[in-house]
């Protein structure tokens, strides 16, 4: 028997698109041969619904969307569908399902059991844990059906890893029931390192109970999280017999009985990873959000420049807008390097100096705008920033065009940025990479390229705000690779100021430390962006504002 695996992109509360997705890809499965086609786990509502879940009427619009697709089976075609649901028993009860379509109906349903409720996921906000599971007989097999999170019982990162008594392992019921092939449906967000990890998650079911094993995965960008999609099947011995291409849509066949021989893991460069999961993710925000261009502002540094990049994959350049908005503290190699950039990517830019506006507020000294005392000062740098941030978003209304923050996860991490300046914006494009990332991605934006996209004295020079006279980012940071490897162990590893402390200077770890929690006012206000990290700001990561952050170091009780 073929089966179809359809690794598709939904848009999330769009029933009537994502059921299009679906009715395509049964077209593609009859006139393969398939008698069974998979979609990725909710497929039908897109991944994540969140508190769409909880308006009224949209679970059982989803309901209807799952019956009316049933009419696209019969006797020799099933379809198997990811939706939410509802228990028999209890229908106000809403489940995350999976169902087999056959023969015009919903043959049989089965649940999710474990619901995530870490990282990024709520889902006992939600949803409630199904029943025990059972087998699903198709066309004289007995599928293993599963959803997402019960492949992943007892893995370090999971609470299920934690808690083992907590709740039985999903895949193990299954075998011992007798199932002859595993299918996982699956919303599984990209991460570094992620594709890795669910091959050798699967490649551990397979040893252990002796089955085939089929993973469908969703791809594509919904808000903070970008789907991967990386699809694959593993035979008997766990070896891996097909897999689907990253970061797009792929439809793809598959004949469990005639598994054919073992291909290599696919490998891509975690670089190239990065830039495919930057501009899936921007990408897919731009237009399931209505807009067809973006607009940002572009100083000459790296991380604008890399943010440009980014945009013109994610959109082609002749819809991306740059501006360069000089200051009286702008180095001419500064103008040069983004007219530069912009010229080589094949985007539009315009310049527009700041120099007449920031006098104009200097000369309003009955609100207190007289900065001659400090010229260059905080409140003097803060000031020309929100001065770029006013016209990019003016140049955003002005057109709809999405406005671009360029801000790295090291700047966002310390407050070394600026509320309504160059925070503004509706999407944050670097929020997920340390300053260290977006060196590596820029170098290899250009030897990917075999040519300079980014001009290499952006790269080279000491990077600068170019706010206040002969200004450098040093002045008042640590170095970048020390600030960005103590940052990536107090964020990324959890690991505690006093241990950290044991590696690093102290008083650097206590700085860094302090303004990480002193910033997180800042953060909430900062546009969404892509989470590439397991710890990436944003919803998965929980930090008080109005807080005194305890370090372990100087401040024991």
């Amino acid at each position: 028997m073929k089966i179809a695996l359809a690794q598709l992109n939904p848009t999330v509360g769009d029933l009537a698109g994502n059921s299009r997705l679906i009715r395509q890809a049964v077209q593609q499965a009859r006139a393969a041969g398939a008698k069974l086609l998979v979609t990725p786990e909710l497929a039908v509502s897109g991944y994540p619904p969140k508190d769409l879940l909880h308006r009224a009427g949209f679970v059982a619009a989803c309901q209807l969307a799952v019956q009316r697709l049933a009419e696209l089976t019969d006797d020799e075609f099933g379809i198997l569908v990811g939706h939410p649901g509802t228990l028999p028993s209890s229908p106000d009860l809403v489940t995350n399902s999976a169902s087999l379509l056959h023969r015009g109906l919903v043959a049989d349903t089965v649940h999710k059991i474990l619901l995530p409720n870490y990282d990024v996921f709520d889902e006992k906000r939600y949803f409630v844990p199904g029943p025990a599971p059972h087998p699903i007989e198709f066309n004289g097999l007995r599928l293993g059906v599963h959803v997402c999170e019960d492949a992943w019982w007892g893995e370090p990162e999971t609470f299920y890893h934690y808690f083992p008594g907590h709740t039985p392992d999903p895949v193990a019921l299954l075998a011992e029931q007798g199932v002859d092939l595993f299918i996982n449906l699956s919303a599984s967000p990209y991460e570094t390192g992620k594709v890795l990890r669910r091959h050798a998650l699967i490649r551990r079911h397979v040893e252990r109970h002796r089955r085939p094993f089929i993973f469908v995965n969703q791809t594509g960008g919904n808000d903070d999280l970008v789907f991967d999609g990386n699809s694959f099947a593993a035979n008997a011995q766990g070896e891996l017999v097909l897999a689907a291409a990253g970061f797009q849509p792929d439809f793809q066949i598959i004949e469990p009985a005639a598994l054919p021989s073992t291909m290599p893991a696919p490998t891509l460069r975690r670089e190239q990873q990065l830039l495919d999961a930057l501009s899936l993710g921007l990408g897919d925000y731009i237009r399931k959000c209505g807009f067809t261009d973006c607009v940002l502002g572009l100083s000459g540094g790296i991380d604008s420049a890399l943010a440009a990049c980014i945009a013109a994959r994610a959109v082609g350049p002749k819809h991306v807008h740059g501006l360069l908005m000089p200051s009286r503290h702008s180095s001419d190699h500064s103008l040069a390097d983004a007219q530069a950039l912009a010229e080589n990517l094949g985007m539009d830019w315009a310049i527009v100096p700041i120099d007449e506006v920031h006098r104009a507020y200097e000369g309003l000294p009955q609100v207190d705008f007289d900065l001659s005392s400090q010229p260059g000062g905080l409140a003097d740098q803060n000031l020309q920033a929100r001065i770029r941030g006013a016209i990019v978003m003016t140049r955003s209304n002005r057109h709809n065009w999405l406005a671009l923050a360029t801000g790295n996860k090291s700047e966002l991490a310390v407050g070394y940025c600026t509320l309504y300046g160059d925070m503004c914006g509706g999407f944050a494009v670097l929020s997920d990479l340390y300053k260290r990332d977006v060196y590596a991605l820029s170098e290899y934006v250009n030897e990917a390229a075999g040519r300079e996209i980014i001009p290499v004295n952006v790269i080279q020079k000491p990077p600068s705000a170019e706010l206040a006279p002969n200004q450098f980012d040093q002045d008042t940071l640590p170095p970048y690779p020390l600030l960005d490897s103590i940052l990536h162990g107090l964020i990324d590893e959890q690991r505690s100021p006093a241990e950290l402390a044991r590696e690093y200077p102290v008083e650097t770890v206590l700085w860094v430390v302090k303004r990480l929690d002193r910033n997180e006012f800042k953060r909430r206000q900062m546009p969404p962006g892509i989470k590439l990290s397991q710890r990436a700001f944003g919803t998965g990561r929980r930090m008080p504002m109005a807080a005194r952050g305890f370090t372990g170091i100087d401040d024991q009780p």
